[in-house]
């Protein structure tokens, strides 16, 4: 049976669990639990809906409080970009949750670990684990720091920008012309669905990092990880 390190994990999502149990359900994939002959509700499944109320709900509280001209149509609207499975992506590979999951072989072996669907729903799942294990106010102080650098995005506009743009302006606003290369480090999985790892590199120096299903998707996230990594 496969093990999960809790307490490497606990540090990264800053959170102790009292029950160690929800932490790893919300990391078990239904294909694991198929594998292994486990009940269907041994899966992170129940968690993610959980997860899914509370992270509409705090995220929704947070706009209300926050724009306090905003009218509900567009309250909606930022909501709806920022509890997206995007967004929980992005939280879900900055705590990497992919190389903590239990995963059924098959799974594992078509690059699971990296698919956004499957990184998504474990993010939603962890959110729903800390609210039952530590209540409203513990999984309000995840959500509002996990997704801070999003949630900032989101209201100055920038969610949906071409990273790739604007990095390169950045290294360029001192005047100079850098030498800027995307490179691929690897290439996991089949032909029909590939991940790619991608770093970005400026004058030789190795900047942000990025993974993606594609090439073009690796690359923007290594170009945002560059400007809000504190590369540059």
């Amino acid at each position: 049976m496969m093990t999960v390190n809790s307490e490497d994990f606990e540090k990264k999502i800053k959170y102790k669990f009292m029950d160690k149990g929800l932490l790893k359900k919300a990391l078990t994939h239904s294909s694991y639990c198929r594998e292994n002959k486990l009940s269907s509700v041994e899966c992170n499944e129940r968690l993610e809906f959980v997860g899914d109320g509370y992270l509409d709900a705090i995220v929704g509280t947070y706009l209300f409080k926050h724009l306090e001209n905003i009218q509900e149509g567009k309250l909606s609207k930022l909501r709806a970009k920022l509890v997206c499975e995007k967004s929980l992506e992005k939280v879900g590979i900055k705590l990497g949750i992919g190389e903590y999951l239990f995963l059924g072989k098959g799974e594992e072996k078509t690059g699971g670990r990296n698919r956004t669907s499957i990184i998504a729903d474990a993010t939603e799942a962890v959110i729903g684990a800390i609210f039952l294990d530590g209540g409203y106010e513990e999984a309000s102080r995840f959500i509002l720091r996990e997704f801070k650098e999003i949630i900032q995005n989101v209201l100055s506009g920038n969610f949906e920008k071409d990273y790739k743009s604007l990095v390169q302006e950045e290294l360029q606003k001192d005047g100079s012309i850098p030498e800027i290369y995307y490179c691929v480090d690897k290439e996991i999985g089949p032909d029909h669905h590939k991940t790619f790892y991608v770093h970005l590199e400026c004058n030789g120096k190795r900047l942000g990092s990025g993974v993606g299903n594609s090439k073009k998707e690796a690359e923007q996230n290594a170009a945002c990880d560059t400007l809000n990594g504190g590369y540059i």
